[in-house]
């Protein structure tokens, strides 16, 4: 199980990487614009449409999966990275898996934070204020 959830993740991990190149966007369009020019031979019937919208239909499908287990696997390491931050610094420990939290919880805490960053903000201006004074 361990092997196929490692393969998985590197597969993941490549796709997810390979997906946001130019030359996989031009691939697309080049897929796009060669069945858009067949159109005219095949008479434009529903079987030409459903080719492209199957396939189109398809990758979304799959790329949701691949991509959301890429995005889960940066956002884990990103917490981990800030965890580490807040540790090793004199941030509050208790800020440490505030992830987990409800939505209403993170909303009255974010709030919190932002009246105390305008305190700070207004400190920092009234000592700059009396900075520029005494010069």
């Amino acid at each position: 199980m361990e092997t196929r959830l490692n393969f998985f993740t590197r597969f993941a991990a490549a796709v997810a990487e390979r997906s946001g190149k130019p030359v996989t966007f031009t691939f697309a369009v080049v897929v796009v614009l060669i069945w858009a020019v067949s159109g005219p031979f095949f008479g434009f019937s529903e079987t030409w449409q459903l080719v492209i919208n199957t396939g189109t239909t398809i990758v979304t499908f799959l790329m949701v999966f691949v991509l959301q287990n890429s995005q889960n696997r940066d956002g884990k390491a990103l917490q981990a990275k800030l965890d580490e931050l807040i540790l090793a610094t004199h941030a509050q420990n208790k800020f440490v898996g505030i992830e987990k939290l409800e939505e209403k919880q993170l909303r009255m805490l974010s709030e919190r934070l932002a009246q105390q960053a305008e305190r700070i903000g207004d400190k920092a201006d009234e000592q700059a204020a009396s900075e520029t004074e005494k010069i």
